[in-house]
Order: structure tokens, then C-alpha cells, then sequence
């Protein structure tokens, strides 16, 4: 069996420096690897390396961006180790110090900003190393690489407020980017600045392109690209910083603030907040950063069950502290307050898991289950097999491709005007924002992936899509299909329906065909597949577009067919 693409779960990798992280603790932290993995293991943490000060972190959860810096780290480990437990509270002025007005323009580009100010930050290399990475890994992860988020800092006595966040012609401004000596506009920035050319793509397909400055049109940066070097320089001696966050999705861009403003504060001593004049008509002015806790209920009884323990409310009170919440008991439930910067906290389940961490996973005892579970094949993977061992008595290799997909492969590569796909919401991946509707484009990757291999090539799938049902609530469904193709220099339609007689003669059932007119395959030689009057499938040979798309040389033939639909007629 083979995939179309070889799968990897990337986990974030953590640099920081030992010695840095040891003073933020305020404890002396063992060197050896073995131990100092046991104490990570509170951040489901895993040491990769100590080279002299350089440490090296791999996180085990990617959903914590609170702790991809080494003041969030810290903060952890103060109440693993019984330093600092509880929440750690973090003050804001209640008046906001700096006004930021928003140009209407920006609702179609990148319409949402966030800006605080801290105050008697103790800059030096060390923290400006640290700041920088975490910069970085939150803009390349959490931000899509700057395209939901990104993040700038500034010297803030450097600048006159109010700041205006406004559109401006690219030719019409210019400043001096970080890293460079003479001023140069938006235009050049984008064609001669490495952080142009990475990030142009962002802004270059609109008239006007976003731009940030004070009130005596200082520039501060050009969002989501670069810098001024002016104000936008960090060095060592700086205290007092202003973080600047913009992007596309307001919570996005409010909960990166939030981890930035922390790590900052946590060197620091006040939190300054900021105005945000908003002209959207919908979107109210707005303050920020907000810290805001939120507060959940758990029940020990759940816990105990869940974990197989037997803690008492005020064991469980605890370690919900070591793990940096505030907890209150109150009889039956506990009233746990979240701190601001666990985005990822979404259900009392994710709390008990801390609980469990705080506890420590090698202090619960494993307990067998004392039932006895028989289990079958499900019927319908049981036809599948079947199916499965058809196609490779026929002589095809069985691919699994993936199951997210995007509109260009499903659709346009296809050359289909439409199809109604089922997005995914908030993708983590450019190309991985939809479901697919069908296997056939899934095997044509998997050919433009491996053209070197040897030909012939017979492929074939048998996996779930998702579709759209019928009626108004448009409700979707999975759906098991059966995908195939044949590539060679002469592949033909002879050839690929010969294959689909000889599946059918297997199962013991003989389709009719209909002549069918499909954008995938050539005209004349496409058909579908009709059983008892209600279509089945398709079967054809793909259209040179179709395989010019795709970088194919060879032609291909190919069928998908609906299993479903042949059982209800065995």
C-alpha cells in the first residue's frame, strides 16, 4: 500500500537559552537531559539538545502558543516546581495611553490591530534573542506565516501619538526597513527586501497597501512586511516597548497580542493599554490587550472517574493551582479561573487533563479493563475488502491519499466550472481547506508525484469522501467510493472499461452504459455507469487539459464508482 504523499506531524521546537530560562524560574535546573526532560514533561516537553547555553525544546502539544517562549515556559515551570502557583495576575491601566485610528479602507485588507505598551522592559542580546524567536514562531504558525497575523515592536518614546493605521499608494511612501540605510518606497520594498519577497504575496493584489504611523507621519511599519528601522530597531537598553499586531481575524490577532504582551511583562513591570478607533460600522471601538480570565465548573466526581483516582476537592484544588489556575471548591463542582493567555482551553475536559499532567502521568496506576470486548468487521468494510481484493487481483496498487484537500486540485485541475465542496473553517494549511468530494483528482497527485516510477501505472482507492445531501438544511454525509486509473503511453477507454467489466463480472453485477459529457475526460469517450436505471459512476479517458494540469506526459483512464450504491443491488 502506498500514499500519495509521505505524512509528517511537525511539533514546535523551542530554542532558548538555559541559563536565561533558569533566571526566569528564579531555581538552578539540572543539565543532565534525562532530568531536566522530567521537569518539561509539566509542558509536555522534551529536551532535543543542550549545546553550552543553547537549549532546545521540542513540545509534544501544538496547541499552546503560550509556551513557545521562554517567559511562558517559565511561568509554568514556577508552578511545577511549587515556586509561584495560582494565577498570575497581570494589571492594565484602566485608561488607554495611546489612540490608534483605523482608515475604512483596511476592511478588505487587513482590517484589525491590536497595540499595548510595557513599561521598564530589561531589554538586553539575550531577551531580544528570545523575543525575536518568538516573533518568528508565531508569525510562520499561529499567523499562517504573517498572513492572519503579524507582529511588530517599536520604541515607544520614540513616538508621537495617536497612531494611524491607513492605506497608502505604493509609490507614494517611503521609509528606511529594517536592515537597510537609505529609504526606499512599498514598491521597491516588495521587489529588493527579503521580507518583501517572502511576504509581497500578501499585499501585492490590492490598489492600496496598509501602512502604520504616528501623528508627524513617522513611519513605523509596513504591515505585514517590515519595519522602520527608526523606530522598529529593538537594541539593548531599550524599557519601554510598543507590540503592534495586525491581521485578519480579530481573535487571532487579540490572542497573539495577549502571548506577546506577557512575555514582555514578564521583564517587565506595567501594561499599557490602547484606544482603537474602529470605522466599520459593526466592529466598536476597542481596547487593548484584553486579559480577561474566563471561569469553568468541573466536577471532581467526573475527574476521579475519568483519570481512576480517588482525589479529595481540596488535592484536586491543589494541582489545578500547580498548574497556574485559580480554583475555588464548592462542594459538588470547582470553579476554575482560566488565565487569559490558554487559548487553549475550550472544555472542562482540557482542564482535567492539567490536573493530570500536575498529578503526573507515572503516579497513576494502569488498570485492565475487566470486561471482555468481541469485536467483527463492520459489513461495510467487509464489501470494501472485497472490492480491495478485486482490484488488486486485476493487477492495481492501492494508494491512500489525503482526505483534506483544496478547490484547485478538486476543481480546477480537473477542469470542473463548480462543485460544492465542504470547507474546512480556519484551515492550518493553505492547501488543505476543503474536503474532497471525490478520489479521482486524489489519484492524478499521486501520479504527478511519482512520473518517475515505472510505467505502466495502475492505481487504485477505496476510501470516504463528503458530500453535500439533498433537501434545504443541505445536510453532508460520507460517502465510500471506489476510484481507478491506468497511465501508459497507450492507455485507452478499451482498456479502462475492460477493467470495470471485469469488477462487475466479479460481484456478480453488469451496469448499462450511457454516453456522458464530463469536462474531466474527452468528448465521445466518457460514460457512466447506470444500474437498474440510477447512475453508479463514470468511466473515461481524461482530457489532454486535464493532464496537462497535472504534468502528466502519459495519457490516463480512469472510473470512480459509488460502493454504496452497488450494494443495495448485490
Amino acid at each position: 500500500m502506498a500514499t500519495g504523499s509521505e505524512v509528517r506531524v511537525i511539533l514546535p521546537t523551542i530554542e532558548v537559552l538555559f541559563n536565561d530560562l533558569q533566571r526566569l524560574v528564579g531555581k538552578s535546573l539540572p543539565r543532565d537531559k534525562d532530568a531536566l526532560t522530567n521537569i518539561l514533561a509539566y509542558i509536555k516537553g522534551e529536551v532535543e539538545t543542550i549545546v553550552g547555553d543553547e537549549l532546545s525544546i521540542e513540545l509534544k502539544d501544538g496547541n499552546r502558543p503560550d509556551l513557545w517562549s521562554v517567559e511562558g515556559i517559565a511561568r509554568e515551570l514556577k508552578g511545577a516546581l511549587g515556586i509561584e502557583t495560582g494565577l498570575k495576575e497581570y494589571k492594565v491601566e484602566k485608561e488607554p495611553v495611546l489612540e490608534v485610528l483605523v482608515d475604512p479602507k483596511l476592511q478588505s485588507i487587513r482590517p484589525y490591530i491590536g497595540c499595548s505598551i510595557v513599561k521598564s522592559v530589561q531589554i538586553d542580546d539575550e531577551s531580544i534573542r528570545e523575543l525575536m524567536h518568538l516573533q518568528d514562531k508565531l508569525d510562520q504558525t499561529y499567523g499562517r506565516k504573517r498572513r492572519r497575523t503579524s507582529i511588530g515592536f517599536y520604541r515607544y518614546e520614540l513616538i508621537h501619538p495617536p497612531l494611524h493605521y491607513k492605506v497608502t499608494n505604493p509609490r507614494d511612501c517611503e521609509f528606511v526597513p529594517l536592515d537597510r540605510f537609505e529609504p526606499m518606497n512599498l514598491e521597491e520594498i516588495l521587489k529588493d527586501h527579503p521580507k518583501g519577497i517572502e511576504y509581497g504575496q500578501i499585499v501585492s493584489g490590492f490598489p492600496e497597501w496598509p501602512i502604520l504611523t504616528d501623528a508627524t507621519n513617522q513611519v513605523l511599519s509596513f504591515p505585514p512586511i517590515i519595519n522602520s528601522n527608526t523606530l522598529g530597531k529593538i537594541s539593548n537598553g531599550d524599557q519601554d516597548i510598543l507590540v503592534e499586531v495586525t491581521g485578519t481575524d480579530y481573535q487571532s490577532v487579540l490572542n497573539t497580542l495577549t502571548i506577546v504582551t506577557l512575555s514582555l511583562a514578564d521583564r517587565g513591570r506595567e501594561i499599557l493599554s490602547s484606544r482603537i478607533s474602529y470605522p466599520y460600522g459593526s466592529v466598536e471601538p476597542d481596547k487593548t490587550p484584553k486579559l480577561e480570565t474566563r471561569q469553568l465548573k468541573i466536577s471532581p466526581r467526573e475527574l476521579n472517574r475519568l483519570l481512576g483516582l480517588n482525589l479529595k476537592s481540596t488535592r484536586i484544588v491543589e494541582l489545578l493551582k500547580k498548574a497556574r489556575y485559580d480554583a475555588l471548591d464548592k462542594g459538588d463542582l470547582i470553579e476554575v479561573t482560566v488565565p487569559c493567555y490558554r487559548m487553549d482551553i475550550m472544555h472542562p475536559i482540557d482542564i482535567m487533563e492539567d490536573v493530570a499532567i500536575s498529578y503526573g502521568f507515572n503516579n497513576i496506576s494502569p488498570l485492565w479493563p475487566d470486561i471482555v470486548c468481541t469485536g467483527e468487521l463492520d459489513p461495510d468494510e467487509e464489501y470494501s475488502n472485497t472490492i480491495r481484493e478485486i482490484m488488486m487481483g486485476l493487477g492495481f496498487q492501492e494508494v491512500l491519499t489525503f482526505s483534506l484537500t483544496d478547490r484547485e486540485n478538486q476543481i480546477e485541475k480537473m477542469e470542473l466550472d463548480s462543485m460544492d465542496l465542504v470547507e474546512v473553517t480556519n484551515p492550518s494549511n493553505i492547501h488543505l481547506t476543503s474536503l474532497r468530494g471525490w478520489l479521482l483528482p486524489g489519484l492524478m497527485a499521486f501520479l504527478a508525484n511519482n512520473t518517475h516510477a515505472l510505467y505502466p501505472q495502475k492505481v487504485y482507492e477505496v476510501s470516504d469522501c463528503v458530500e453535500f445531501g439533498q433537501g434545504k438544511n443541505k445536510t453532508i454525509r460520507e460517502v465510500r467510493k471506489l476510484s481507478a486509473i491506468v497511465s501508459h503511453s497507450e492507455a485507452s477507454f478499451s482498456e479502462i472499461r475492460a477493467v470495470a467489466d471485469a469488477l462487475f463480472s466479479n460481484i456478480g453485477l453488469k451496469p448499462d452504459l450511457k454516453e456522458l459529457n464530463h469536462p474531466s475526460f474527452i468528448a465521445g469517450r466518457a460514460c457512466e455507469l447506470m444500474l437498474e436505471g440510477r447512475p453508479i459512476g463514470m468511466v473515461g479517458e481524461f482530457a489532454p487539459k486535464v493532464l496537462e494540469n497535472w504534468r502528466l506526459s502519459n495519457p490516463a483512464v480512469g472510473f470512480e464508482i459509488g460502493i454504496e450504491r452497488l450494494k443495495k443491488n448485490p
